[in-house]
Order: C-alpha cells, then sequence, then structure tokens
C-alpha cells in the first residue's frame, strides 16, 4: 500500500466501526467539558464522568464554582488524583475566564493555554468538542496508534500531532481523532493486545512492531 493508501484504509476502517462517535467526557457545554478534559489527565474518563456530577452539581459554571474553596473543589476531585493541581487550576482558571472573558471560555488556543493547568492538548480537545474547530488532540492511544501503523516515528506526541495533522485531511481531525481513541481502547490496546483481531495494525502495521508481537506470541 502507498502512503495515501493506508491513511484511506484507516478513515475508511474507522467509519465503517464507529459511523456514530460517542463523546467520551459527559459535559453540558463548553465549560463542563473543560473542566472534565482537565480532570481526566492521568485518570480514566470512566473515573471522571463518575466524579464530575458531584462537582457539577455545586458547581457547573465560574461563577458558582469561585465560591468553592480550593479544599473544597480538591475533596470532590480526590478520586481523579493530582487533586491539589487541579483544585487550583480549576479555580484559577475560573477567576480568570470571568475577569477577562465574562465568563465564557474563548475559541481559540493562546487565550485557553493562558488558563491554568490548562495544556495544549487540554485546549485541543475542548476547541474540536465544544467549538467544532479542526483539531486533532492526541492522547496516549493516538500516540501508540499512529508509531504501529507506521504513521510516525512515535517519539513524542507533539510530532505525532503534527504528522497526523499532515497526513490526515483537516475535514476528518475532528472526527477521527474521537475514532482513534474507540479504537485504541477496543481493539489496540497498550497492554492485552490480539493483533487478530486489530485489522488496521495487523493490515499496514509498522513491521518491527509486527515482528516483535510475533516473537513474543510463538515463545
Amino acid at each position: 500500500m502507498t502512503k495515501q493508501e493506508k491513511v484511506e484504509f484507516v478513515i475508511e476502517t474507522l467509519e465503517t466501526l464507529y459511523p456514530e462517535i460517542p463523546i467520551p467526557l459527559d459535559h453540558k457545554d463548553p465549560y463542563t467539558l473543560l473542566i472534565a478534559v482537565l480532570l481526566s489527565a492521568q485518570c480514566t474518563d470512566v473515573r471522571v464522568n463518575l466524579t464530575t456530577p458531584h462537582l457539577f452539581a455545586k458547581a457547573d459554571n465560574p461563577y458558582d464554582m469561585i465560591k468553592l474553596s480550593i479544599d473544597q473543589i480538591a475533596d470532590i476531585i480526590r478520586p481523579c488524583g493530582l487533586a491539589p493541581m487541579k483544585s487550583k487550576g480549576i479555580h484559577g482558571l475560573s477567576h480568570i475566564l470571568i475577569d477577562k472573558h465574562n465568563g465564557i471560555v474563548p475559541a481559540n488556543f493562546p487565550d485557553l493555554e493562558e488558563l491554568p493547568a490548562v495544556g495544549h492538548k487540554t485546549a485541543s480537545v475542548v476547541l474540536a468538542q465544544a467549538f467544532d474547530i479542526p483539531t486533532f488532540p492526541v492522547d496516549t492511544h493516538i500516540h501508540r496508534l499512529m508509531y504501529r501503523w507506521n504513521l510516525t516515528n512515535g517519539k513524542n506526541v507533539e510530532q505525532t500531532e503534527k504528522d497526523a495533522k499532515r497526513i490526515f485531511p483537516i475535514e476528518t481531525w475532528n472526527r477521527l481523532h474521537l475514532q482513534m481513541i474507540w479504537y485504541g481502547r477496543e481493539y489496540s490496546p497498550a497492554r492485552g493486545w490480539d493483533l487478530e483481531k486489530d485489522i488496521i495494525t495487523k493490515t499496514i502495521g509498522r513491521k518491527s512492531v509486527l515482528n516483535e508481537y510475533n516473537k513474543k506470541a510463538s515463545k
């Protein structure tokens, strides 16, 4: 297969498997999505979705959030891990949204990335899922898949994001990043990986990855 044929194969396979794409984090607007994505750092989406209802029952907007203390926020979000850092970030960004943006989540990278505890990936997810602005957020699943599929050298997520944006058409980015996350979880996980079920890697995978898998499987 040529590189272009591989890209088309990935898009078509994912579109067949995931014609409807659920968004992993429960939210009702850009603010609640921003908070949920921030909480998801080093935490599972399932755990975040169990935790956010307790937080949002008390504060689902920046004006109510700043009425809570950092310690109160930390107590609620503790199951998500990194509670001291995340609670400071949530409290701080809520203040900035009120002071600089009339309580509204901005729809651009510079303003989002200025917010405490909001990195490039979090900003990318918010822009894609809340505002439908084309971005390509790269999480550990996408990073792993792009390497296994020989579509990036896999040295870091920044390079993987550049490669993804270069090879996939911009109109596919927002659907594709979600489809890849679901595919990675279901068919191409880091642990307990069954190559027979992973049709994309089996078809276009990096030779060294396939050889390593087969070597381990034959032991």
